[in-house]
């Protein structure tokens, strides 16, 4: 026990050195703790195997005030039985922003409104809000014309969760990277 509390210390002692080596296992050491601690952890708590996301499209996206964005895109939501006033006591009334990060919860139910992520055909899971809920699932982007085919018949077993908790912005740290590889009228922030 001895040994192992000696070793402990000297590894601390290095990692709070000032060298490239120490910089490099430092990384090193965060990327295993974060994910194969924290991430399996806050799954655990969740329920959910993808219990934070980042959001990449501009799919949930409102360029305006609730209420002008609402005059724009009410109608649609109207002919599915969802008044303003409902849309008012939402989650998320405002969207969500590309780059946000979200916080999954898969515990519990979801209802008409929240936003869930479920996974499709398309290469990452959807984050999109319910329309429709019955024996499948609907579900539309606050800021898309119309449901996806993908969106309009979703199996509960699909879904990875709700959001429950948004972070703005702090997405951007991994969206970066990937930005130049999507098509050019898809990068940078949502107009």
């Amino acid at each position: 026990m001895k040994k192992i509390a000696e070793s402990s210390k000297k590894f601390w002692k290095f990692l709070n050195e000032d060298s490239w080596q120490s910089w490099l296992v430092s990384l090193v050491f965060a990327f295993v703790i974060i994910k194969f601690i924290f991430f399996p952890a806050m799954s655990l708590v969740t329920g959910s195997p993808l219990p934070l996301v980042v959001v990449e499209s501009c799919s949930m996206y409102h360029s305006n005030s609730f209420d002008k964005w609402y005059e724009q895109n009410g109608l649609w939501y109207e002919n599915k039985k969802i008044n303003e006033d409902s849309f008012t006591e939402f989650p998320f009334k405002n969207g969500l922003n590309k780059g946000d990060i979200i916080l999954v919860y898969n515990r519990g139910n979801f209802k008409v409104g929240d936003i869930i992520i479920f996974s499709s055909d398309f290469a990452h899971p959807l984050i999109h809000r319910v329309v429709e809920k019955g024996n499948k699932i609907g579900t539309k982007g606050d800021n898309n014309f119309d449901q996806l085919e993908a969106e309009k018949n979703i199996n509960s077993e699909d879904v990875l969760g709700r959001a429950i908790v948004r972070i703005p912005g702090l997405g951007w740290i991994k969206l970066i990277f990937f930005e130049g590889s999507r098509p050019e009228g898809q990068r940078g922030f949502c107009k």
